[in-house]
């Protein structure tokens, strides 16, 4: 007998926003059974077979077209490398899935770097990336950065992943709140991206789907702009993609749209998947592994290594007063941990 149909339908779109003159965001939808790939603006329709589907949405930085570049060469070098080393592997279980995920983002940092140091002219350039694959009935998200994947279920937006950026450092240490860090000028400072560090440590979660969930992946021109309840109600009213996608970035434009804005939605059906979720509601959940690599950034006792050009998500490295400020805030936190 063959297993029950699991069915995803998929569309992303960018936008360029009201303030800025290029766009540094990139997104893909792919099939990781046939290694189709789409970068367009189109809804495609993907049964979730053994070898997966898979969505990301990278947010450049660096000023000029390095950011553009560094978020398409992140989209193109992470899908490329799961094309060759997840199609060839023989037993293709969530194990070997998770280890080549995180594998792909991290040689996407290692190539993304090198090109940085041997080019000058971008020098400093990175990118984030939320990497959303989809294994049977399980989510599996690579993080680096501060764009945000959310699972919606019954109108109610989870966030899934945890911005790597110092305001949200400050609230897992409870020295900050949720609602201050949004309104927190630093709240685009980030610490880590692919890119401006030779080493980055992706942050590995993972969550079990239900039939009718929705996946909402975005760069922080629209999380930034669109709170989380609004992504939940938007999502419940509105059943079709494509127009679902171009109320959040028009809400986004609404707002101002100080930023590029981009975002992927993508909807679960089909008779594979559970009518109700056996291992709870959607949650930020650490996927288990013994592996060091995969400790959450998040956490408040380990702070990594800072790449300076890499603080400011303002499309640009930071200046030194930002970099000089970020740098304060992070040895107050660290004092404050060490103090407890």
């Amino acid at each position: 007998m063959t297993a029950p149909e699991i069915k995803v339908s998929a569309v992303g779109k960018s936008d360029l926003g009201r303030t800025r003159d290029h766009n540094e965001d990139t997104f893909l939808v792919a099939d990781l059974a046939t290694n189709t790939v789409s970068f367009e603006s189109s809804l495609t329709d993907h049964d979730i077979s053994t070898r997966g589907v898979l969505f990301l949405v990278a947010d450049g930085m660096g000023g000029a077209a390095a950011g553009e570049l560094a978020s398409e060469m992140a989209a193109n070098l992470i899908f490329d490398h799961l094309t060759k080393s997840w199609a060839a592997e023989d037993d293709p279980t969530p194990e070997r899935f998770t280890f080549r995920l995180r594998e792909a983002v991290e040689l996407a940092n290692d190539q993304i770097y090198a090109y940085a140091r041997q080019h000058p002219e971008v020098r400093g350039m990175g990118t984030t990336a939320t990497v959303a694959g989809v294994l049977g009935q399980h989510l599996y998200l690579a993080q680096v950065g501060d764009s945000r994947g959310y699972l919606v279920r019954d109108g109610v937006a989870v966030q899934l992943t945890k911005d790597q950026s110092l305001t949200q450092r400050l609230v897992d240490a409870g020295e900050m709140t949720e609602e201050e860090a949004e309104q927190s000028e630093r709240r685009n400072i980030i610490l880590q991206a692919l890119g401006p560090d030779a080493r980055i440590r992706v942050d590995l979660t993972f969550q079990a789907l239900r039939r009718g969930d929705t996946l909402v992946i975005c760069s922080d021109g629209l999380s930034g702009q669109v709170r989380r309840e609004e992504i939940g109600q938007i999502v419940q009213e509105t059943p079709d993609l494509n127009g679902l996608c171009d109320r959040l970035i028009e809400l986004a434009n609404g707002r101002g749209g100080p930023d590029n804005i981009t975002a992927v939605v993508a909807r679960f059906t089909g008779a594979g998947l559970p009518v109700a979720d056996s291992e709870g509601e959607p949650a930020y959940r650490v996927y288990p592994t013994d592996d060091p690599r995969v400790t959450p950034v998040s956490t408040p006792a380990v702070i990594p290594p800072i790449a300076p050009a890499a603080l400011e998500r303002s499309g640009s490295p930071a200046t030194m007063a930002g970099v000089v400020v970020g740098i304060l805030l992070l040895l107050f936190l660290l004092f404050t941990i060490l103090k407890r």
